[in-house]
């Protein structure tokens, strides 16, 4: 299938906002005959089918993109996708299920994994395929779990270096599908054969590798739970680089916890308050606010569905809340609701990385 894809600066329309995935498809149904024809003819593909879509999509929600082509001569195969940025995962999943079924359309979520077999990307001169890269597993005793993964390019070197990761990253998107390149695999080197530390494995490879590492962590991980009811809590007191106190609440019992492993995401929920007057402190409306919030997402994630606390920080005009979760799409979405709830009384933010041995929490040992 030949896709077509293209990302751009999205734009306003006059038609009727809409504002749920059952508006988006009611809008798409009337439509999908010109739409259809625009991928199955390859005219016209901006103005009949690439644009309005857009900008439907973007009174829904930003960073989402599509590809289209037709899979076969009748079906044009659309998919949504969040080009890695996990906290539009669960919207593009959630809107490709909501789709209504439309003869001559296949819809779905996520760049699908590809035939390796002939597959070849071209990228600033450079080719990817199973001529050119390799990959070796790299593993550390000390963090079992990790996947860590090189690959080689053949052609890798300082000056190119840039460039040829990119395209690396590219490639494994496509290859091992958009899901599983980001979710599987928790670091990624790219060399050239010069630096290469052990032997080296065909690419073609690497796809069984990654399906085997992670059968064998969902084995090992998949019924451990843990109750934080009797956990015990610490309280730290410190000061930011400018002087300005910031108190700390941290679960120390979880810190301490040997399944650590099975709760991979790391969720940051950040919010932000005027703390110009107050040393960086909130006041006490913004103080119970921000308990409200705190609240209301704890309720929502409980943890024994996979959603631990792990602490908090407060200073500097901010507060940090941290939590370590089985899955993050949930936590995604828990914070759009929050943030639709509560966003006109205080700026919030969420960010969303993978830390399977939780690292990032090194600083509030005690």
């Amino acid at each position: 299938m030949k896709l077509i894809k293209k990302l751009k600066t999205l734009f306003s329309t006059k038609e009727k906002t809409i504002g749920s995935y059952t508006d988006f498809w009611k809008w798409f149904q009337p439509k999908e005959k010109r739409f259809h024809n625009a991928i199955r003819t390859g005219q016209r593909v901006d103005e009949d089918f690439l644009d309005p879509i857009f900008s439907k999509l973007q009174e829904l929600r930003s960073g989402v993109y599509l590809l289209a082509g037709m899979s076969d001569d009748n079906i044009v195969e659309l998919v949504f996708t969040a080009e890695g940025n996990f906290r539009n995962i669960y919207f593009v999943e959630e809107l490709a299920a909501a789709a209504p079924s439309m003869a001559g359309w296949k819809f779905a979520a996520s760049k699908p994994p590809t035939d390796i077999s002939n597959f070849v990307i071209e990228m600033g001169g450079y080719k990817y395929d199973k001529a050119s890269l390799s990959f070796y597993p790299e593993e550390d005793a000390d963090y079992p779990d990790e996947i860590q993964i090189t690959i080689i390019h053949k052609d890798f070197n300082t000056e190119n270096s840039r460039d040829i990761t990119l395209g690396v990253y590219n490639y494994l998107d496509n290859y091992l599908g958009e899901l599983n390149a980001i979710t599987i695999i928790d670091s990624l080197a790219v060399k050239g054969p010069a630096e290469a530390e052990q032997e080296l494995i065909p690419i073609e490879k690497l796809e069984g590798y990654l399906k085997w590492r992670q059968k064998e962590f969902v084995e090992k991980y998949d019924a451990v739970r843990h109750n934080i009811k009797e956990d015990m809590y610490a309280s730290l007191n410190g000061e930011l680089e400018d002087g300005r106190p910031l108190v700390m609440i941290v679960n120390s019992t979880l810190l301490e916890w040997e399944g650590k492993a099975s709760h991979p995401w790391i969720i940051d929920f950040t919010m932000e308050y005027n703390g110009e007057q107050t040393n960086g402190m909130p006041d006490k409306p913004t103080y119970q606010l921000m308990d409200t919030i705190e609240d209301a997402m704890s309720a929502r994630l409980p943890d024994l569905e996979g959603y631990l606390n792990i602490g908090r920080q407060t200073g500097g005009s901010k507060r940090k809340v941290y939590m370590a979760c089985r899955d993050f799409r949930k936590t995604c979405k828990v914070f759009d609701q929050l943030k639709e709830q509560y966003g006109n009384n205080i700026s919030m933010n969420l960010t969303v990385f993978k830390d399977k041995y939780w690292r990032s929490f090194d600083k509030f040992r005690v």
